[in-house]
């Protein structure tokens, strides 16, 4: 799918519930994988504090570098993820709380659908000049079966 297709994207409700099932267990993998580098980022610059005072006598380098492969293997595991969230259209707005915007129509404006892991499902929506703290419920009346909320 060619991602220039996807910046235009428009979701129903039920096409974003869709998409979001879909994206949840990337997330998940996402946010893990962001945890683990954090971690290891620091482990690996405490050692490189350490080389700094002491100089490199008692670093234990194959660990070391066990450190910095797997630290790799972690971004690209994430940066992974986070494509094939994308690739679907829907963006990734805070990986380190797990929220998602999905674009769509409310009322002829362009809006938001907005979920955040830990919600059952899709049930709030901003505009697109707002962030989360301007989430509204989405009202039923709004929806409509596998078209753009109208």
């Amino acid at each position: 799918m060619d991602p220039e297709d996807n910046e235009s994207r428009l979701f129903s409700l039920s096409e974003a519930e869709h998409a979001r099932r879909q994206v949840e267990p990337l997330l998940v993998d996402a946010m893990e994988g962001r945890r683990r580098m954090a971690d290891m980022e620091e482990s690996l610059s405490a050692i490189a504090n350490r080389i700094q005072i002491m100089g490199g006598v008692t670093i234990d380098y194959d660990v070391t570098g066990r450190m910095r492969a797997d630290l790799n293997r972690i971004v690209v595991r994430v940066k992974d993820a986070l494509d094939q969230i994308q690739a679907t259209g829907c963006i990734v707005k805070d990986l380190d709380s797990g929220l998602v915007d999905f674009p769509s129509m409310i009322k002829d404006e362009e809006v938001y659908l907005c979920w955040r892991l830990g919600e059952d499902r899709i049930r709030f929506y901003h505009r697109q000049d707002e962030g989360f703290s301007g989430r509204k419920p989405i009202d039923p009346e709004d929806t409509g079966p596998r078209h753009p909320i109208q």
